[in-house]
């Protein structure tokens, strides 16, 4: 049964319980959240505190208010699955994917590292690296594309990471398996992006659209570099984050 933990507010708690089950697929789109009676006895928390809990989940654009049926899930045109998401979500299911999402692998193999992305795998700016660029889809079409960077010398213990095809289960868990190497920490950086003619192809945008840019690095427990990505997702997209202040 899950339990309250007092430092944080009760009704963040079920918030970020029931916001992560939609981000990982859990919770699909058009399925039933539980509703304030069933949330107020899983929980232990009183009506008013639940009531608050979907009004929360409402306003980030995750659920929606159906006559007849109750609270449901309204994510997938809105919600974008952030790099953090997606490494969360294979740690809890071993899927990198939530239902209803699957990438395309656009090329794979090795290309010179740019001056970013070569400082970021602490190698020299034109050196060889792995670079795979995927598309990621749903069934109203394309969500996102992302290129993810790795250094050279793992095509040798990996060498799926050189072929354009999926990797089952990711590429952190290929690593891992047959490395080791498992990611123990990660950070994202967002900013902002008008889409050139290329990224308005691959989202199915006009060129000149809004996008979201964001970067990702992943490392292992020595604090080398697993992984580098930059992704790209439309302006209308969200990706959500929590944070609580420190009582220290």
């Amino acid at each position: 049964m899950p339990e309250i933990d007092r430092p944080i507010p009760p009704y963040l708690q079920v918030v970020n319980s029931l916001r992560a089950r939609i981000v990982r697929g859990e919770l699909a789109e058009g399925d039933t959240v539980p509703s304030e009676r069933q949330i107020a006895e899983d929980w232990g928390i009183s009506r008013a505190t639940a009531t608050k809990v979907l009004a929360a989940l409402r306003s980030e654009g995750l659920v929606e208010s159906r006559q007849g049926i109750g609270t449901v899930v309204q994510a997938r045109a809105r919600l974008h699955h952030s790099p953090a998401d997606r490494l969360q979500t294979m740690s809890k299911t071993g899927r990198i994917y939530p239902p209803g999402q699957y990438a395309v692998i656009k090329s794979a193999g090795l290309a010179p590292a740019p001056a970013h992305v070569a400082e970021a795998l602490g190698i020299a700016e034109g050196s060889q690296a792995i670079r795979r660029y995927r598309v990621t889809h749903n069934e109203d079409g394309p969500v996102s594309s992302s290129i993810s960077w790795f250094a050279a010398e793992l095509a040798e213990a990996v060498p799926a990471l050189l072929e354009a095809e999926r990797i089952p289960g990711g590429t952190p868990g290929a690593i891992e398996q047959a490395t080791g190497r498992a990611w123990v920490d990660g950070k994202d950086q967002i900013g902002a992006k008008n889409a050139d003619a290329e990224e308005a192809e691959a989202l199915g945008v006009a060129e000149g659209t809004a996008l979201i840019v964001g970067r990702n690095t992943t490392r292992d427990a020595e604090g080398e570099v697993i992984e580098f990505g930059e992704y790209l997702t439309t302006g209308d997209r969200w990706s959500v984050y929590t944070y609580t202040r420190s009582q220290d």
